[in-house]
């Protein structure tokens, strides 16, 4: 476990102990390197306990508790618990290289004072140390220190001595890994850095081989992953797979899995608090824990749970009838066959943007303030309707992280048996995740359906461009174990288009790409309800809110300039014609006709992280104009 005098504490901002920097995220500090710490080891005193009731059914969890502190703390600062990470320092000035422990017992043994393990100096040259910058990690999410003593000496077909002296420094004139030199002065060995990021080759596993025919091979020295989670302390010794090299700061040595949910109606209402904070609701849920450990018959649970309503009814001056379909609706298990994916999880909220609540009982709400305009307004026959959302709440839950290869962000729930996968929880305890609750608003775009099929319908190569990103987008996912996901012209369509909105409101209305995000609801599968719309809205966790610019923008008169010239200039990029006739760039080749120069965003504000987008969707390619969308609705006229 985790030693206290190896641990620094920090404030933080909340948002960002969720992401980037959540559970097993590495960072760079004037301290040091650094690695946040388990959840485990937060101060629970000073997280603030928050609730999604969808939520924590589908990630099967009581509770989310958030960093940001109530109020009325003395301390309003919340302090992260952080570990060193990689434990492997040089100094900048002698080359000298090892791990902290040595240099600690190397401060011992010469009386030096050392005041904390995050300021060490060099004993010799009292330079600042300076960390190690490349590490290894695993696909089932360890990470350890390269192995700097094995490299240098099964490189140079040496057993490893018995005090390696490690030194590591720059020769001659290349920048590559060639001019990266690491030596043992014990033995007078020498090796450079080429071929440590082999991936193709397995270059741990041959040199591994390598050393056990030659007869130097050490147990202890193994290069097989170690297990190591340094985030807790502890090692998985069932790990045995072969690591990769990565760069401290590379881009796949951390993939956070993040959970969004926005809270609909009838999970915000001020009623269903009432019922939550009734004490016949708590006696309620006394009982039905009660009845899972001993034998009680159905009947007496039907009844116990009639007794309760009306005890609730009474206690809350609530109609009976309401009460009863607010707590059958609490009582009753989702079916995973309705959660498998975020496009199941989002049908709820589609409904409830577009108005169609499924319940009549809506009282005011605190969280959740629509105002739905039809689409003859805007005067756009592709616009079904547009929702100006003038209150809304999120709520991001970090549920686990992965390395080197991105979870499956397709599926929401984890894997019962997560802590042996891809997939590492961000802490032992089952009952709770970190989250982040933000407030702001939004614009909802309901598309016309029936334009959208006949417009697909009327251009075979419209399928054909999205078959090919729907074919490569599948076997990357089968390649990594993930679950197959349709990926439809429809929401390629969609998906662009928002893009291109979120780009054209950054320009003329002065939000940063950075500060909106985009959720899609995009389904025409026979099991599930049929969506088009894009939500683009903002949220701040630091704040009680926004103040009504971007609704404003969603007007008729702001809205409809705006979709204008972003389609106008989707036209044109300054990279064409390279990007227009592209079959495939960006990550893994999943974009077609899409770069930063017209379509990409930030990745924050993106739910696909700047994949599957194609602009020919939108207006066309220079050899088939009849691709777009737009421009079939101008040869409709």
């Amino acid at each position: 476990m985790l030693k206290e005098h190896h641990v620094l504490y920090k404030t933080a901002r909340a948002s960002s102990v969720i992401t980037p920097f959540g559970v097993g995220a590495i960072m760079d500090l004037p301290e040091g390197t650094f690695m946040t710490v388990t959840c485990d080891k937060w101060d629970k005193k000073k997280l603030t306990t928050i609730h999604d009731e969808r939520l924590e059914k589908i990630l099967k969890v009581k509770e989310f508790k958030s960093p940001i502190v109530k109020k009325n703390n003395e301390d309003n600062n919340i302090y992260i618990p952080l570990v060193q990470f990689p434990s492997w320092m040089f100094c900048p000035k002698c080359r000298k290289f090892k791990p902290i422990s040595e240099w600690q017992s190397e401060y011992k043994k010469k009386k030096k004072q050392m005041k904390d393990m995050t300021r060490l100096k060099c004993t010799e040259c009292n330079v600042k140390l300076s960390p190690s910058r490349i590490v290894i990690a695993c696909e089932n999410g360890h990470i350890d220190d390269f192995p700097w003593i094995q490299w240098v000496h099964y490189k140079n077909k040496k057993k490893i001595c018995r005090h390696p002296d490690i030194y590591i420094k720059t020769i001659g004139s290349s920048s590559g890994l060639e001019g990266i030199q690491v030596e043992c002065r014990t033995c007078n060995i020498k090796s450079s850095l080429a071929g440590a990021f082999d991936k193709n080759q397995k270059v741990f596993e041959k040199l591994e081989d390598w050393a056990v025919k030659e007869g130097i091979y050490e147990k202890k020295y193994s290069l097989k992953c170690s297990g190591n989670r340094p985030w807790d302390g502890s090692k998985d010794k069932k790990c045995r797979v072969y690591p990769k090299t990565l760069q401290r700061g590379a881009t796949n040595i951390y993939f956070p899995k993040i959970e969004s949910s926005l809270l609909i109606p009838p999970y915000t209402e001020k009623i269903n608090r009432k019922i939550e904070d009734s004490e016949g609701y708590e006696k309620l849920l006394v009982f039905l824990e009660t009845a899972q450990e001993v034998d009680i018959t159905e009947d007496k649970v039907k009844s116990t749970i009639e007794l309760r309503c009306e005890n609730i009814a009474d206690e809350q001056g609530i109609p009976l009838e309401i009460v009863k379909k607010i707590i059958y609706r609490k009582l009753k298990n989702i079916d995973d066959g309705l959660i498998e994916s975020r496009t199941r999880y989002k049908e709820e909220e589609y409904r409830a943007l577009i108005g169609d609540y499924g319940y009549d009982e809506i009282q005011d709400q605190v969280d959740f303030k629509i105002e739905a305009v039809d689409g003859v307004e805007y005067n756009k026959e592709f616009i079904d309707k547009v929702v100006l959302i003038h209150k809304m709440k999120e709520i991001r839950v970090m549920s686990g992280f992965s390395r080197i290869n991105s979870p499956d962000f397709n599926i929401m729930e984890l894997d019962e048996d997560e802590e042996s996968g891809t997939i590492i929880r961000p802490l032992k305890d089952k009952n709770w995740y970190p989250a982040l609750e933000v407030r702001g608003e939004g614009v909802f775009i309901k598309l016309n359906e029936d334009l959208i099929n006949s417009w697909i319908s009327s251009c075979e190569d419209i399928s054909n461009r999205s078959d090919l990103i729907n074919k490569r987008y599948n076997e990357i996912l089968a390649e990594r174990g993930h679950t197959q996901r349709k990926i439809s012209s429809k929401f390629l369509l969609l998906h662009t288009l928002s893009h291109l909105i979120i780009k054209e409101l950054s320009f003329k209305c002065g939000y940063s790409s950075t500060s909106l995000r985009e959720r899609i609801y995009c389904d025409d599968s026979d099991d599930g309800l049929v969506m088009s719309g894009i939500l683009i809205y903002t949220a701040n966790g630091d704040s009680e809110g926004t103040l009504g610019g971007l609704v404003r923008q969603g007007k008729s008169d702001k809205f409809n300039e705006i979709i204008d010239s972003a389609i106008k200039k989707a036209r044109f990029c300054s990279s064409d014609p390279v990007c227009g006739e592209s079959r495939g760039q960006g990550r893994d080749a999943l974009n077609m006709s899409a770069c930063y120069s017209c379509t990409l965003v930030s990745e924050t504000s993106c739910e696909e992280f700047n994949t599957l987008l194609d602009r020919a969707m939108i207006v066309g390619t220079l050899d088939n104009e009849e691709i777009g969308f737009f421009n079939y609705l101008n040869n409709k006229k």
